[in-house]
């Protein structure tokens, strides 16, 4: 270095912890003395001794703030390490306990029981139209609440724009979904609206495990359905009774018991799976345990009991919400080959009950009396003769004329010989329905007031009404 330009200039190196930290400069007008030499020289290492500590302290401060903040890191750090394993032990547990449970199969009840028992809320499971299939945990509603299919909608529709699960009041709702179809509704109930992460990750999981589950349940059903089904469709027509039994064992069914064959109809009702389910699921809410198929303009039933009175038709007039349906139910059938006959006879009392006063309502074909011979299995030939020989003049007469005294008699039996009903459901006057009588007696040749001719009348029109479908 340079010394300043003095008489007398001395710069000394102040070293401390074997670092250089700089130079102390001393300088004088006139040469030093030895002793001043020695003092200079020794105040020089003091002070060079202490700026070298408070370098080094300097230096130790500055050190123990960074341990400080390596130290915070760390425990930082620590503690995001314990909450990852925190979580991935809570993942596994998730997973492992759903998984066990669509391992075993433990369905709707197991899923909400396992989802409850990991949350702490009730969880709940309802079908797509928002009746309640599976609820664990306390403050069930006892009923629970009747759905409504406009508010139901609109909720299915909210919660699937969402990717995850959608607060809706206070429920946390996620839909059940396999391949975009919904399955049905998977909720936890959070009033307080208490839900973390965990529980969201829980229910996510949940809603998985049970989509695979519903969608499993689903197919087999319909495997099962679609068994059930042709087995009866071959009853219906016909099949080897040995067959038949070993078939329906495997579907779980016992067809050693008497069955009756019930023939559903409902007016401006389409005959589609839909309806064919509606009937099924009503029949089975009366205990019939049945095999079920569907014709074009019908549902068959193939049951192990027979229906009570008016319960079926009453159970279905509150799932379709219209009283326009018509049941016909045969006779006891003791055997397989007994069905096709028993098919035959359910639908001859669905006619009679669809072409009589009341056509709304449930007939039995042992309930019949007289119209039991008017079966399909009867010698047609024979019944056109018979009606021929009774209301074939009436019948050609209308013919002729464009007129309606085949009908006007009909009705006039229908209403059980009484003038005003007659007159009231023809929408004629009462003189007008006493002067077709009086030409029906005249053309016929026929005395309403005989008790033979007027048995044989009424049998005749009902055989033209019902057997030979109102034609000549």
């Amino acid at each position: 270095m340079t010394v300043p330009d003095r008489p007398w200039g001395r710069a000394l190196g102040l070293r401390g912890l074997q670092r250089l930290h700089g130079y102390l400069v001393v300088t004088s007008d006139s040469e030093p003395t030895e002793a001043e030499r020695f003092l200079l020289s020794t105040l020089v290492r003091y002070t060079a001794a202490a700026l070298s500590l408070a370098f080094a302290d300097r230096r130790l401060r500055g050190q123990a703030v960074e341990l400080q903040q390596v130290r915070e890191q760390r425990t930082g750090l620590q503690r995001q390490l314990i909450s990852v394993v925190a979580e991935q032990r809570y993942q596994r547990a998730v997973h492992t306990l759903l998984t066990d449970v669509a391992d075993t199969g433990g369905g709707e009840e197991a899923v909400t029981r396992a989802l409850h028992g990991l949350t702490g809320f009730p969880a709940l499971v309802e079908d797509r139209f928002g009746r309640l299939r599976s609820w664990s945990g306390p403050n069930r509603p006892d009923p629970y609440p009747e759905p409504d299919p406009v508010r139901q909608d609109e909720m299915l529709h909210a919660v699937a724009r969402e990717a995850g699960p959608v607060r809706i009041e206070d429920r946390l709702i996620i839909l059940v979904r396999r391949h975009g179809e919904i399955l049905g509704v998977l909720a936890l109930l959070d009033a307080g609206g208490e839900a973390d992460e965990h529980t969201v990750l829980a229910l996510e999981n949940a809603a998985t495990s049970l989509a695979l589950e519903l969608a499993h349940m689903r197919n087999l059903a319909e495997v099962e359905l679609g068994l059930r089904r042709e087995l009866a469709d071959d009853l219906l027509v016909g099949t080897d009774t040995a067959s038949a039994y070993a078939r329906s064992e495997a579907i779980g069914h016992d067809l050693h018991r008497s069955h009756y064959i019930v023939v559903v109809q409902w007016s401006k009702r389409t005959v589609d799976d839909s309806f064919a389910e509606t009937v099924g699921r009503a029949a089975a809410a009366q205990g019939m345990r049945s095999l079920l198929t569907r014709r074009s303009d019908h549902v068959v039933l193939v049951a192990d009991a027979r229906p009570r009175a008016r319960a079926l038709y009453e159970a279905l007039t509150v799932e379709t919400g219209t009283r326009s349906g018509a049941i016909g139910v045969s006779a006891p059938c003791d055997s397989p080959n007994g069905i096709p006959r028993g098919y035959q006879e359910a639908q001859r009392a669905l006619e009679v009950r669809r072409q009589s006063r009341e056509g709304y309502g449930t007939t039995f074909f042992d309930e019949l009396g007289l119209y039991r011979i008017l079966g399909p299995g009867n010698d047609y030939q024979q019944l056109e003769a018979f009606v021929h020989e009774w209301i074939g003049q009436l019948i050609d007469y209308d013919a002729r004329h464009h007129a309606t005294m085949v009908d006007t008699l009909t009705r006039y039996f229908d209403c059980g010989g009484n003038y005003d009903e007659t007159a009231a459901s023809l929408a004629i006057h009462r003189s007008t329905l006493r002067y077709r009588l009086q030409r029906i007696r005249d053309i016929s040749g026929n005395d309403l007031a005989n008790v033979e001719d007027r048995l044989n009348l009424q049998v005749a029109t009902r055989v033209w009404k019902i057997v030979l479908g109102g034609s000549g």
